[in-house]
């Protein structure tokens, strides 16, 4: 079964409830849903018919500081032009007033950079931009300004409704783009009034990638979004800085998803290119959780058989898929009990962990590793359930053993009549027991599942 999870982006080219079902049926594990562009109350109908489809987790992309252009029609762009960008009566304005914070020389990079442009002329209202190659204005385009930091407000008004949307529909994560600091976590964590919505911060600036580490300490999960990324640092630089956020991020238990570009190609043809399939498979071998399809599925003409391709790169590299946590130093309790669980699988013919998880802390714990064995994460919470969708090798089950009287054997009970697990299977049990303290998994169980089940007196025949 596919370890590495497989996130889908929700547009015009994967709508309809058919295409839905055959991407699932493919390998899609969730669906993040951009919200730059449609009105909102699109969102919520989208949301609503994707869940009509399957049971998994939504993510919501948020713009927060996030620079774009506003035009009220497409329009063709050559080598040389002189294009003015600010007032409603000219070609274009950026989403956010920060005409006054630019100066005659700063370099302009639309969508990626496939429009690229220098500021000729300012003042305080807009500013003059000669155009240096040929290209396309286009609505809603990101913006870049390499070597600039601008000030925009962290969350904007829109955000602030895609915000409650996301608490009316219960969705499990929201991603903030541009996060340039965990005071942005902060900011956005606000407006949640305790409902448990996970955060991942996107990676996508030089800010950003200079707080790294603080901003790792306060989200739930990191996108490494390549496409802004690569314009704001010198693109060479990407590959090493993409494979650091992802070893921190695995070194200390958090989702990460590599973003951008990963079958491009696809969008226009129905096979990738040879650079794509090798870009995949190392952003699975460096350790991402997630590999995210973004115009493949949400515009291009092949959205199924992009998530096929994805899904048959992914169990091809992850027999190879080796874990690069290291831990010399006591942490805290729980991360010490997963890497003896790591270490038993090395030694013992475990065939499956089971980790018993209030808040899926210990799933995160014990996935680190990139164990060869299925990790089944049984919870009571059906929010932690579906968050847990996202994480590598994880199969989450919503059970609530708090109220049985032998937490494992009645979890041993229940995944074996759902077969998830068999009697001969040797399974590593994990939780915590016994304890004040959160996300304290003190225990490890080792059992062969028939003999478990007869040690209560329970005989194999009564579970069937």
């Amino acid at each position: 079964m596919k370890k590495t999870k497989i996130l889908c982006t929700i547009g015009p080219a994967s709508l309809s409830r058919e295409v839905q079902e055959q991407m699932y049926k493919a390998g899609m594990n969730g669906a993040r849903i951009n919200t730059a562009y449609e009105e909102i109350d699109v969102y919520e109908k989208r949301i609503k018919a994707l869940r009509k489809v399957c049971k998994i987790p939504v993510l919501l992309d948020i713009k927060g500081p996030e620079l774009r252009l506003q035009a009220s029609k497409s329009k063709p762009v050559q080598k040389g032009d002189i294009i003015n960008i600010g007032a409603q009566d000219r070609d274009a304005s950026f989403n956010h007033d920060i005409y006054d914070q630019l100066t005659v020389g700063d370099e302009i990079f639309i969508d990626d950079g496939s429009l690229q442009a220098e500021i000729t002329e300012t003042d305080k209202k807009s500013v003059s931009v000669l155009i240096r190659n040929q290209g396309i204005l286009k609505d809603g385009k990101g913006v870049n300004i390499p070597g600039k930091t601008v000030k925009t407000p962290c969350l904007t008004d829109r955000d602030r409704k895609i915000v409650e949307l996301a608490k009316k529909n219960s969705i499990e994560y929201i991603a903030l783009s541009f996060t340039r600091s965990k005071d942005d976590v902060a900011h956005l964590k606000d407006l949640f009034n305790g409902v448990d919505i996970g955060v991942i911060a996107k990676i996508e600036s030089a800010q950003g990638l200079e707080n790294f580490d603080e901003i790792l300490g306060v989200s739930d999960g990191i996108m490494v979004a390549r496409g802004d990324l690569g314009v704001e640092m010198p693109p060479e630089e990407l590959p090493i800085v993409q494979k650091r956020i992802i070893r921190e991020c695995n070194q200390h238990g958090k989702l990460v998803i590599t973003a951008t570009e990963m079958l491009e190609s696809m969008i226009m043809n129905p096979r990738p290119t040879r650079a794509e399939i090798s870009d995949i498979a190392n952003a699975i071998l460096d350790g991402s959780d997630v590999v995210m399809l973004s115009g493949e599925t949400a515009i291009g003409k092949y959205p199924v058989e992009a998530v096929t391709m994805m899904t048959r790169i992914a169990e091809k590299t992850e027999p190879s898929v080796i874990s690069r946590v290291h831990e010399e130093q006591f942490q805290n309790i729980s991360r010490s009990i997963s890497r003896s669980i790591w270490q038993i699988t090395k030694t013992m013919p475990i065939d499956s962990v089971v980790a018993l998880t209030r808040s899926g802390y210990t799933a995160r714990m014990i996935t680190r590793f990139r164990l060869e064995q299925p990790i089944i994460a049984v919870t009571p919470s059906e929010i932690a359930a579906r968050k847990l969708q996202l994480l590598y090798g994880v199969q989450p089950i919503k059970f609530d053993y708090m109220n049985k009287k032998d937490h494992i054997v009645s979890t041993a009970k229940m995944l074996f009549s759902e077969k998830y697990l068999r009697e001969e299977d040797i399974v590593i049990f994990s939780a915590g027991f016994r304890t004040y303290t959160t996300h304290a998994s003190n225990l490890i169980e080792i059992h062969k599942v028939k003999s478990l089940l007869r040690f209560e007196g329970l005989k194999v025949q009564d579970v069937n």
